[in-house]
């Protein structure tokens, strides 16, 4: 009898015969993109926190001395007041505002496909086409919003929006909540739609008030919705540069510096790569703590099911 020949299991054959191996050649790609600009800056900037790197010479390692730096830094606690007030100020105010606006989408509208077309502009323009329209809009000479309420004789003299550290403050907020609406309240209108008309209409047989079926039916079937939604607008705002930088570049008096533009200001114009890496490493724990919040704090399952903690 002829023996059989033996069967040759090629790397190469198993990634292409096997469904794992066929997965992970689909995988491999994405895997290798994120590696290169994402893993590998990470570990660089990681690495240079613990350096004192400047532009134009490599660095040596002094271990924590950027941190213990920082630690007594009074601008950097300042940018960190910033960063937290106008991550949870600029936060709620888009979610109860794209909340708002979705449920209002939602409803039996005239034009309402034109509507919810027009809704999403604020998102598509450029983040430095909108900050340079806020930037006029804001102006402390030419601003609309004080020609207006000049007009109106509510006002004697133009607003200085932005060379007031709180109304400079509460201006940028008003600009990241304006351009973060359509985000929140698009996929918060796309979650409302996969909720079962039937539902509603049951309850309101049974007597249920307006208010009663929001709480009791509809908001418990959107909390996962909600959670993925608030994950990224929290990282979105948390980690928020342009917007900043091209309105006020962190002033006035730092009155607007976030952990990000306060790292890239120190890094680059100021030349301290180093420092500049600790800065935007610091962020690292507050953005895991956000995410954690957000995410696993909204996925309470009895909330979900419309009864308390």
């Amino acid at each position: 009898m002829q023996a059989r020949p033996a069967r040759s299991f090629s790397i190469l054959g198993w990634l292409l015969e096997s469904r794992n191996g066929l997965g992970f050649l689909f995988m491999l790609p994405a895997a290798v993109f994120l590696l290169c600009f994402l893993t590998y800056p990470l570990g660089l900037g990681v690495w240079l926190g613990f350096t004192d790197a400047r532009i134009g010479r490599e660095g040596i390692f002094v271990g924590l001395e950027n941190y213990i730096w920082l630690f007594d830094d009074p601008v950097f606690w300042l940018s960190v007041f910033n960063t937290m007030l106008y991550t949870v100020v600029a936060s709620i105010l888009k979610f109860a505002l794209g909340l708002w606006l979705a449920l209002i989408l939602n409803q039996h509208l005239p034009f309402k496909t034109f509507f919810r077309a027009i809704i999403l502009l604020p998102w598509v323009v450029p983040t430095v086409l909108s900050a340079l329209a806020f930037w006029w809009i804001y102006d402390s000479q030419f601003s609309i919003i004080s020609y207006v309420l000049m007009n109106l004789g509510l006002i004697s003299e133009p607003i200085n929006f932005l060379g007031d550290p709180g109304m400079a403050r509460a201006s940028v907020i008003a600009a990241n909540v304006w351009r973060g609406i359509p985000f929140v309240a698009i996929s918060l209108l796309a979650g409302l739609q996969t909720i079962p008309q039937s539902l509603n209409e049951a309850a309101a047989l049974d007597g249920a008030t307006s208010w009663q079926r929001f709480t009791k039916i509809t908001l418990p079937l959107l909390t996962p919705i909600i959670a993925v939604v608030m994950t990224f607008s929290v990282l979105f705002t948390f980690t928020d540069f342009q917007l900043i930088y091209v309105l006020t570049r962190g002033g006035p008096v730092n009155a607007t510096h976030l952990m990000a533009t306060l790292s890239f200001q120190r890094a680059i114009p100021g030349g301290q790569l180093g420092e500049g890496a600790a800065i935007a490493v610091a962020m690292i724990p507050f953005l895991l703590a956000a995410i954690l919040f957000s995410f696993f704090g909204l996925q309470r399952r009895k909330w979900q099911q419309g009864g308390g903690d």
